[in-house]
């Protein structure tokens, strides 16, 4: 397993360890539900300098992007961010991503950790034009530091006006004292906050900077899963489309250029998805698992779960899968399979919270 930077830090703090993405990572400090709802209401930090950075750069490099991420990167101006896939030649997604524009012809992306040598031989495999392409995943740290209270932790830390920065953008400059900080609006929890990219070799100089409340990857997830954020390789896979996991607004068919599985999307706007990626509370009290079957009131296999989590702010069950979309409408009654019973369920709209 790799670890962070931050590895021993976790272990001293007494955080629950586990592998992530070939990763030794923290999964809980206290309790997920106490880091859970510090993020919700205060201010928590996430150690995720596991993700991936790739730099794309040079005359040639909005040409690599626009062929190979869904979104349109020509209307990316400097110190912006967009969230956007990769999609494969079939119509499914090798990864979702973050494409920050850090110059004219400087772009910065940031991917899945499960995912980064997978992305980089696709993107690597589309550059017949030539772009220049660094990994600095080894190099680049990353802070996630979430919540309402985020701004107010940290505008102690540096010169730059945190309320200045508008969601989805970032700015270049010093925090904690370290320099070439990328301070960026963006996050994984749908609680406001900054993502902090910094040299790998600092980051446990600014996480001690940071007074916030440790928080794990259990809390991670069902912060993202109450926002009904898509989780690679639960949610969205190679073989899901975006336009099926709700993600048509990051896939721009009218795009000027050709991109990867551009004509597929086109197709599937016109005739119409025959699956959907839906929310569901249960009605019960136990949590609906990856891969469970879920059911018409008829009994009938009508679609899978792809994830389940206790929402700690709503107090009962939730999940997320695709459904056939005579299914998909808020309001209808499923049924989740867990083998020996089937668990009482309604799709609802999302977010959950």
């Amino acid at each position: 397993m790799k670890e962070t930077a931050l590895t021993q830090i976790h272990k001293d703090l007494g955080a629950k360890m586990a592998e992530f993405a070939g990763f030794n990572m923290p999964i809980v400090y206290s309790s997920i539900q106490d880091e859970h709802l510090a993020v919700r209401n205060d201010v928590g930090i996430f150690d995720v300098s596991h993700m991936g950075e790739f730099r794309v750069k040079g005359p040639k490099a909005l040409e690599l992007l626009q062929k190979v991420t869904s979104n349109d990167v020509s209307k990316l101006k400097i110190n912006q961010a967009q969230y956007s896939c990769l999609p494969n030649h079939k119509g499914g997604i090798v990864d979702d991503l973050i494409v920050y524009k850090l110059d004219e012809e400087d772009y910065f992306l940031v991917v899945n950790a499960s995912n980064i040598e997978k992305d980089w031989n696709w993107i690597q495999s589309n550059n017949d034009m030539q772009a220049e392409m660094i990994n600095e995943s080894d190099r680049i740290g990353l802070l996630a530091v979430q919540g309402p209270n985020a701004g107010e932790v940290l505008q102690g830390l540096t010169d730059i006006t945190l309320d200045d920065i508008p969601f989805y953008h970032f700015r270049k400059g010093t925090i904690a004292g370290i320099d070439d900080a990328i301070i960026s609006a963006t996050g994984y929890t749908g609680s406001g906050g900054f993502e902090l990219y910094v040299p790998d070799h600092k980051l446990p100089e600014l996480w001690k900077a940071i007074e916030a409340k440790p928080c794990g990857l259990g809390a991670r997830d069902t912060l993202r899963l109450e926002k009904a954020y898509c989780l690679y390789g639960n949610d969205i896979n190679d073989e899901t489309s975006p336009l099926e996991a709700g993600l048509g607004w990051i896939t721009k068919l009218n795009k000027e250029v050709d991109f990867n599985s551009k004509q597929i999307f086109i197709e599937q706007k016109q005739e119409g998805i025959t699956k959907k990626l839906v929310g569901f509370k249960v009605n019960d009290r136990r949590v609906p698992r990856h891969d469970y079957e879920i059911l018409n009131e008829k009994e009938e296999v009508i679609g899978k779960v792809t994830s389940g989590t206790q929402s700690p702010n709503l107090g009962t069950p939730i999940g997320l899968g695709y459904v056939a979309i005579d299914y998909s409408r808020p309001g209808t009654n499923i049924l989740i399979s867990t083998g020996r019973k089937h668990l009482k369920a309604s799709i609802c709209k999302t977010p959950f919270v």
